[in-house]
């Protein structure tokens, strides 16, 4: 039976969030149906397109993407404190970045001073609260990323129905090891899946284009930058160059039994991180089967349990730390 949404998020426990979204039946989002020949590769740019636009919407900060050829991973970073910041007309303008405001709320945005009587007062108020709750509402970002896309798929593909799975699956990162761990499963799903060799070269990647980016002094600007001396508000908890090592490395193990599996720059990442050496192959490479709703250290998981009024939540201990 499908938890509600209210049981899966928790902002009082993390703002992180690991999201994936997966087609139906045989329907295929990106690659080449291995049954018909057809080849879908140019629907990747529509999903990485849109889900950077919705980052100049929302109050939601994409940490990590990779789209694959029938899901979307996204971790996603909810910050509540900079919806609540925004003035009312930037509540409006950024909503009809990709959807039409109300008459009034358009009213309110080109006049400075509307004449609104009580009613209309009142109407414009309700319209700018849904708007502002809907910025750092995770549901509402999911939806405003797969629906276009599922219209535009399903009229390329001549047909009608469903084409996302009617829910999205989200995982809740309690702590900066599981937010850390996420993120290099995220990142290296096309190498794991052996679409791509290297993170260098996965096409429609957080990686890549941090790599990309990093590689002429900057960061990307559309993701969620990491913490450095210039910024460290609203800022990843990690080091861009440790990060950029630790997936670099774990992209070159290939076989979980060999000798060598952890090298020495890794190992000096994963001490700093304290993470179990031993473990970071299965954490990494299994992160969304390991853990359910929740992935975080036994006390932020009963934590994350009481305040979501769960009778019970998937125990994982802390070996893989």
């Amino acid at each position: 039976m499908p938890v509600a949404r209210k049981h899966q998020i928790s902002l009082v426990d993390t703002p992180y969030y690991h999201c994936v979204s997966r087609c139906v039946r045989r329907a295929y989002l990106c690659g080449i149906d291995t049954h018909s020949g057809q080849n879908y590769e140019h629907r990747r740019q529509w999903v990485e397109d849109r889900l950077l636009l919705l980052t100049s919407v929302f109050c939601i900060d994409v940490c990590a993407y990779a789209v694959m050829s029938n899901h979307i991973h996204v971790v996603l970073h909810v910050n509540k404190t900079k919806a609540l910041g925004l003035s009312d007309t930037d509540v409006i303008k950024n909503w009809q970045k990709i959807h039409k405001p109300t008459e009034l709320a358009l009213q309110f945005i080109q006049t400075k001073s509307p004449e609104l009587n009580e009613t209309q007062r009142q109407a414009l108020n309700n319209t700018i609260s849904i708007y502002r709750q809907r910025l750092f509402d995770i549901s509402w970002f999911m939806r405003e990323l797969n629906e276009p896309i599922a219209r535009r798929a399903n009229l390329e593909d001549k047909c009608t129905g469903h084409f996302w799975e009617g829910r999205f699956k989200s995982q809740a990162l309690l702590d900066e090891k599981a937010l850390t761990a996420c993120m290099v499963y995220v990142d290296l799903n096309p190498i794991r899946a052996k679409i791509e060799a290297t993170p260098e070269t996965s096409s429609h990647t957080s990686i890549k284009r941090r790599i990309a980016a990093f590689q002429k002094g900057i960061q990307p600007r559309e993701l969620m930058p990491f913490v450095s001396e210039n910024n460290k508000e609203s800022c990843l908890p990690l080091n861009l160059i440790d990060y950029i090592s630790l997936v670099r490395e774990t992209a070159k193990i290939s076989n979980p039994s060999h000798d060598n599996l952890v090298t020495t720059s890794q190992q000096s990442i994963l001490t700093k991180l304290n993470f179990i050496e031993s473990t970071w192959f299965t954490l990494s490479h299994q992160f969304e089967a390991i853990y359910g709703l929740a992935a975080g250290s036994y006390h932020a998981l009963k934590r994350f349990k009481e305040h979501t009024n769960r009778k019970r939540i998937l125990s994982v201990t802390d070996n893989y730390y």
